[in-house]
Parts: C-alpha cells; sequence; structure tokens
C-alpha cells in the first residue's frame, strides 16, 4: 500500500507538469487562433455575415435560362481582402428582397444580363470614373449594341477587387481577356518583359491608353504623346543624329522604328488644318465609306483624281471656315506589330529603309477618317498616288528631296531651286555688268537735278532786275 502510494506520489507531480504544460499550450494557441477566426465576422456587418454564410460556399452556383451556370461564391476572406470590404451587399443589390431571397427562384437570361444590371451600381461611388468610361470607346461599343465591349464587372469583380496600387502578375491584367493576340505581343515585347522582369517600372495597357477614358488608337497623336509622356528627352536624343527631327516625330509613328520586324505603311489621314485636328464622320451622317466605294468602282484602290474628287467633297461640307487635307503619317499595319516593341538598340536608324527608290514602306498606301467612335475607317489608294502632284501636301512631312522615291517632286522641286539661285546669280551678274553705266547716270541724274535747282534760284532775280 505504501509502495503503491508512492508509486502515485511520485507520478503525480510529473503528470501535472506534463498535463500543465499541454494545458497552457492548448490554451495559449487557441488564445492566439481566435481572433483570426473571428476576424472576419468582427470586420463584417451583421448583414454581410448573414449573406456570406450561404454564399461562402465552393460549388454555390446557379444555372442561367441560357443553359450556363453562373457561379455565386463568394469567399468570406477574399471579400475582407478586397476595397469594397466596408460596403454593404445591399450597397451594389439593392433590388433584392429579404422575403423572397432564396426562397423563389429568379430567372436570368445571362451572364451579359447581370452585367448590365449592375452597371449602374458602380455609377453611384464611382462618379468620376464612369464618366470617363462614359465617353470612351467601349462605352461607345455598348451603344451600338455590342455583347462583346467590356462592362466594369468584365474588368473589376466587385467582391475580389484589390487596390490599383498593387503589383499584381502581367497575366492578371484584365486587357488581355479581350485583346488576346495584342497582350501576347505586349507580354514579349520590350516593356512587357521589362514589366516582368522589374514590376512596375515599365507601362501596362493602362499607362499609355488609359484605365476608363480608353480612346481609339489611331485617333490624333495620343499614342506618341503617351510615348513621350515617359521619353521625355526622345526628340533631344534623336537629334544627335536624326536629321529634321521634330518633322520625324511629327510623321512617323514610335513603332515604325521601334518595331523593326513589323511591316509600315502610309496613312493619308483627312485631317481639318484649320481646327487643327483630325476630321471625324459626323453622327448618323456616314460619308466616308459611300464616298471611297463609289470612286473605286474596281475595288483596285483610290487614283489620284478619285482621291481629290473625294477631298474636294469634304471640303464641301466643312464649309468655307474650314480646310480638308491629306496629311500623311507612317506607321505600322496593325495594332499586334505596334506592340512588338524591341529594345532601342535594334532600332531603325539606317535612312535607307524609307529613303530609298521602291522602299517597302511606300508600297501600301490607305486613307482614313476617324469614326463617329473614333475607330478608323480606311481605304485602299493606289501607291502611285504618291508620285502625284496632288501627293505633296500629304507627303511633305516626311518627303526629303533627293530621296528618289518620288521623282516628279525631285525634278520640280530641283528646278525651282535651281530656277531660284540662276534667278538671283543672273541679278548679281547683270547688276556688276552694267555697274560703270549705272554710276553715269546716277551723275548725270544729280547734275542735272543740281542745274535745275539753281536755275529756280536766279529767275526770280531776274525778274526783279526788269521790273526796275
Amino acid at each position: 500500500m505504501t509502495t503503491t502510494r508512492y508509486a502515485l506520489s511520485a507520478a503525480s507531480p510529473r503528470w501535472w507538469s506534463t498535463g500543465l504544460v499541454i494545458a497552457t499550450l492548448t490554451a495559449l494557441t487557441l488564445f492566439l487562433l481566435a481572433p483570426g477566426a473571428h476576424a472576419a465576422d468582427d470586420k463584417l456587418s451583421t448583414e454581410n455575415q448573414a449573406c456570406l454564410k450561404c454564399h461562402d460556399k465552393p460549388d454555390f452556383d446557379k444555372k442561367l435560362d441560357d443553359g450556363r451556370k453562373l457561379s455565386l461564391s463568394i469567399s468570406t476572406q477574399e471579400y475582407l481582402a478586397s476595397v469594397h470590404k466596408a460596403q454593404d451587399c445591399t450597397d451594389c443589390h439593392s433590388a433584392l428582397d429579404d422575403k423572397t431571397h432564396g426562397k423563389v427562384e429568379t430567372p436570368m437570361k445571362s451572364r451579359r444580363q447581370l452585367t448590365k444590371a449592375m452597371q449602374e451600381s458602380c455609377r453611384d461611388c464611382h462618379k468620376k470614373k464612369y464618366k470617363q468610361y462614359d465617353d470612351s470607346i467601349h462605352a461607345a461599343l455598348i451603344k451600338e449594341g455590342s455583347e462583346k465591349a467590356p462592362l466594369c464587372a468584365n474588368c473589376h469583380n466587385a467582391h475580389t477587387q484589390a487596390s490599383v496600387k498593387l503589383v499584381t502578375p502581367i497575366s492578371q491584367t484584365p486587357c488581355a481577356s479581350c485583346h488576346d493576340a495584342i497582350f501576347k505581343a505586349y507580354a514579349t515585347d520590350v516593356h512587357g518583359l521589362e514589366r516582368v522582369a522589374k514590376g512596375k517600372t515599365a507601362p501596362s495597357c493602362a499607362d499609355c491608353h488609359q484605365a476608363h477614358d480608353v480612346q481609339a488608337a489611331s485617333l490624333g497623336d495620343g499614342r506618341k504623346d503617351a510615348c513621350l509622356s515617359c521619353h521625355k528627352n526622345a526628340i533631344d536624343e534623336h537629334k544627335d543624329w536624326l536629321p529634321n527631327t521634330g518633322l520625324h516625330f511629327e510623321a512617323i509613328s514610335c513603332p515604325a522604328c521601334h518595331a523593326p520586324g513589323a511591316q509600315r505603311r502610309v496613312n493619308l489621314r483627312l485631317y481639318d488644318s484649320a481646327a487643327q485636328a483630325q476630321l471625324r464622320e459626323k453622327t448618323g451622317v456616314p460619308q466616308f465609306v459611300r464616298r471611297a466605294l463609289d470612286g473605286d468602282a474596281g475595288n483596285l484602290g483610290l487614283d489620284e483624281r478619285a482621291l481629290w474628287s473625294l477631298l474636294t467633297q469634304f471640303n464641301q461640307d466643312s464649309g468655307p471656315s474650314s480646310k480638308v487635307v491629306l496629311r500623311g503619317r507612317l506607321e505600322v499595319r496593325s495594332g499586334v506589330e505596334a506592340h512588338q516593341l524591341s529594345d532601342k538598340a535594334k532600332a531603325v536608324k539606317d535612312c535607307d529603309t524609307c529613303h530609298r527608290e521602291g522602299a517597302e514602306p511606300f508600297q501600301s498606301v490607305v486613307l482614313s477618317i476617324a469614326g463617329a467612335d473614333g475607330r478608323p475607317l480606311r481605304h485602299d489608294v493606289q501607291k502611285n498616288v504618291l508620285s502625284s502632284l496632288t501627293a505633296w501636301e500629304s507627303v511633305r512631312g516626311f518627303y526629303a528631296i533627293g530621296s528618289t522615291r518620288i521623282k516628279l517632286l525631285d525634278t520640280l522641286l530641283i528646278l525651282v531651286v535651281a530656277g531660284s539661285i540662276g534667278g538671283a546669280l543672273t541679278h548679281m551678274t547683270i547688276k556688276r555688268l552694267f555697274k560703270g553705266a549705272l554710276e553715269r547716270r546716277e551723275a548725270q541724274a544729280k547734275a542735272a537735278a543740281a542745274f535745275a535747282a539753281a536755275g529756280s534760284q536766279t529767275e526770280p532775280a531776274a525778274r526783279d532786275a526788269s521790273s526796275r
């Protein structure tokens, strides 16, 4: 009995010590985990807790009328990590009825229909951004009835939207879902590779095209200005080796030289020289396509005469206060090629690329106007139009005498220059040859003037003497 009591008493301190340690660790663990376990509940309103009680399930979905399934699953943790965590569900879903929600089946045609229906809820909080979006090319496409142009929810998941200041993987750029081919080109060009390697040091889509106020890429000089907003010293750096730098920047798009593998063309843009803006079609009164087709019945491209006639018609429409001209620009042929920019060491620097007879960039010519929504409308033009006298206004921005691309203009300009120099030399020669005769004539004229002056002074004195 004593032995047993001793054994128990001897074992008791060990058991108690071990148990105390385990209990302490367990209590500490529970204490540390408890705030995390209840943090979600502490940060969510009672209303949101009630919503997420059902919606925070991985397989919670709804069958749509078009046969597809719409996921209704919302992760509580992801929602708490989003910028909307302080919002109540009913701030956006104000049309839900507490009494019938989840109990009565609500028909829904498609995901697109739901996205459109929720669009107005974004406006309530994001008025400024919504106004920018409403003036964008995306909104214009929606108004035309497009079922593919993006709405707010196509780029932003309201339940998981993180701060835009966070650097996210390049693969999560929402533009890629619609502009797949362009995005793949961007991901492997100098900007995309720089962004992958160094995070946010290189531009992404929104840095050049804006996030909400997205305009047609070909409209005006917006893209060139976007390049210069980062490459502020570009013009000065080009002056070190590029003659007529200002003209090159005005008439040549950046990718034309910085995407060396791209195909190039001349784009003759209809331009209002009085308003200093690219000409745009009037809403509801489209003229460009009809007039271009009328002038190109054989579908061979507009010739010189048809182009001049079309230009005349647009000038008549614009009135006396405007003057529509052709403003040429050298550019790449597609949006994909515009996003295949290389390192500047590989950029085109050989003048002969353009300034030689039969140069590749001048084998393709198009005429363009901005549509009512900003998107370009184009029609092919016969390349020999660039060799005509009517082309001077449109090509002078990138024409260089002696380049042998436009022989007629070379000849005419050489004759003009030669005539101007010859006229000046002839005038100087004649003046030198007849210098002596001119000097004698001037001397005789001065003597005659002096004699006449002297005679006029003696005549009154003679009259006075005769009167005495």
